[in-house]
This record gives structure tokens, sequence and C-alpha cells, in this order.
């Protein structure tokens, strides 16, 4: 089992992809590598999830994830813990993954407890590097694509991090550096339901 606790700033891009992969180029940044995430939220069945907010679900909801990192499979449970402030950021968070031999096998583990799958998101990232600074592209299936960049020994902390990226200039919202792709997503499922 991994504890992972770096931070984190995840910012919408506002341009088309091609648009931003060639600036990154342009501003000398490397191509990493490339993998594939699919993950399945699951949440337990006695709660109401139409009398919670967004945020209040997806705390308690565990991620079933299947990825695909060059070439390798890897499988996983995490539980996820964000400390949120008033303003919508997040100040610290954490993660618990647990390595897995079966998604489907944990999916119906997680169902004979008592959970229910309430969304799949599926992404493809692309790592972007320029000398020790590296991104992610998120390419969200059917939805937007983001940027994360996560806190590292050198950009450790938030403030950081948002300087970095105004100072290279990326074509993002400026307003948002906290996006919350699974609230979103979340919120586009309830509005259908």
């Amino acid at each position: 089992m991994a504890v992972k606790m770096d931070n984190e700033i995840t910012v919408r891009v506002i341009c088309s992809d091609e648009d931003l992969l060639k600036q990154l180029r342009e501003k000398g940044f490397k191509e990493g590598r490339k993998f594939t995430l699919d993950d399945y939220y699951f949440v337990p069945k006695n709660i109401d999830i139409s009398k919670l907010s967004v945020r209040e679900v997806l705390s308690k909801a565990i991620i079933i994830r299947y990825i695909v990192d060059s070439g390798k499979v890897f499988q996983t449970i995490s539980f996820k813990f964000k400390d949120i402030n008033e303003a919508g950021e997040i100040v610290n968070q954490k993660a618990i993954n647990c390595n897995i031999y079966s998604i489907e096998e944990a999916k119906k583990l997680f169902e004979a407890i008592g959970y229910y799958e309430i969304m799949n998101i599926k992404e493809s990232d692309i790592i972007y590097y320029q000398n020790d600074f590296e991104l992610a592209i998120k390419f969200i299936k059917n939805s937007n694509t983001l940027i994360e960049i996560e806190t590292d020994s050198k950009y450790d902390t938030i403030d950081k991090l948002i300087n970095k990226v105004k100072e290279i200039k990326l074509p993002i919202e400026e307003n948002n550096y906290f996006v919350k792709k699974a609230e979103e997503e979340l919120i586009k499922i309830l509005k259908v339901n």
C-alpha cells in the first residue's frame, strides 16, 4: 500500500489540443511518457447522493483505477483525502493506494460490501518536461483538457507552482488553479439524472 502526499494544481486549457501541444514545443518542452487512466468511482449505497453536495459525495468515494503506462498495466484502489479551503483551493491532500489484481473482481467486492458505481472517467495523459519542471496534459474523454502539476523538491508550494505557470504563459483559465475533474464530471452526471 502506498500513501501519496504531494499537492498539485490543475488548470483548464482554453485552446485546442493541437495549439496547446504546439505552444509547449515552442516554449522548449519535450514530450515524455504517455499513459491512460480508467477510473471507476464507487460510493456506499446507504448515502443519498441527491441530498449531499458533490464534494461530500466524492469524500466517500473509492476509486478503482486501471492504468496503462508505457505498455504496463497497473490496477489500484484509491481513497483520497482533500482539505479544501473556503475559496475552493486544495490546501492539502493525501491518497492511499492499494495494488489489486483485477478491476472486475474489485468491483464485485465493493458491490458485495454495499457500494455502487456512480461514474467512470477515462483520460489519456502526456507528460511534458522542461529541465526540472514537469506537467501532465490530461485529455479527459468527452470533456476538457486539463494540465496538472504536482509539487516537488524545487516547486514545493502551490504558490511556486502558480508563479511558474504564470511565468511560462500557458493558454489556461487563470482564475482557477484548482479544477476538480471528478467534481465537474459528477455534476454533469447528476444534472442528467
